[in-house]
């Protein structure tokens, strides 16, 4: 891996866009930054890359969400998140990565039309009560699917999304539900070498952008009203569960 023009010119942007998500839009879109710079490293080296700078996000956007999370939601997926990683570790190394590009993509793409036909009235469905089960489940999903590659944020939409929850509700418990998954990728993350010296290094370089990226998606969270919040996010769901979908069949 070369610290050279060519990797800041890919990896500026992706991880000022994946910040942005982060701080301001429930992470949903922050993995679209693993696959641009997938483009100009190994797969491998891009999915170690970004987890310390997703985990500076995460401490970044705590403080302005702080206890603004729906603490019964948090915890239920914290709870599914903890054998989903351990699901993601064991299975990093021999699953088909398209597989479960295919998978996330069809269930983004899957849940934007379901609520597109709610919105206009093709299909009247009563928003879903809280259940501690279905939290559970994408907990894991969302465990499985941010180790693999960073792409848990559309799992826990489908759940978060589902119910009436606000947009601060939304994000906050998205903030302290990746805190907490991506401190569980640490040590796994290690171990299987998916972080060296260089990535370390190039980590220190890109961490102000990180946290800048973090406090402009804040920022923008308070700014946009909230109907054009859940618009903007099912809008980033849309993109990447077409990419992801793309990305898988080919």
């Amino acid at each position: 891996m070369e610290l050279d023009l060519l990797f800041f010119g890919f990896a500026i942007p992706a991880v000022l866009f994946a910040g942005v998500s982060k701080g301001g839009f429930g992470s949903g879109a922050a993995f679209a930054s693993t696959p641009l710079l997938a483009m100009i490293l190994e797969p491998g080296q891009a999915v170690g890359l970004m987890l310390p700078l997703l985990m500076v996000m995460d401490l970044t956007g705590l403080k302005p969400y702080w206890r603004k999370w729906d603490w019964p939601n948090a915890k239920v997926l914290i709870l599914g998140a903890i054998p989903g990683t351990v699901i993601g570790a064991l299975i990093f190394r021999a699953a088909d990565a398209d597989t479960f590009r295919l998978m996330i993509g069809a269930v983004a793409l899957g849940f934007v039309a379901y609520q597109g036909a709610r919105k206009f009235g093709w299909l009247a469905v009563k928003a879903k009560p809280f259940r501690p089960l279905a939290g559970a489940f994408w907990g894991m999903m969302a465990g499985i699917t941010s180790f693999i590659s960073h792409a848990g944020g559309p799992m826990l939409a489908v759940h978060l999304l589902s119910q009436n929850i606000t947009k601060t509700g939304y994000q906050a418990t998205s903030v302290l539900v990746f805190f907490v998954a991506n401190w569980m990728k640490f040590i796994p993350y290690l171990m299987l070498g998916m972080m060296t010296p260089q990535t370390v290094w190039a980590d220190l370089l890109l961490a102000p952008v990180a946290i800048a990226g973090t406090y402009l998606g804040v920022y923008a969270h308070r700014l946009v009203p909230e109907r054009i919040y859940f618009t903007l996010t099912y809008g980033m769901l849309l993109i990447t569960g077409i990419k992801l979908f793309y990305d898988g069949l080919t």
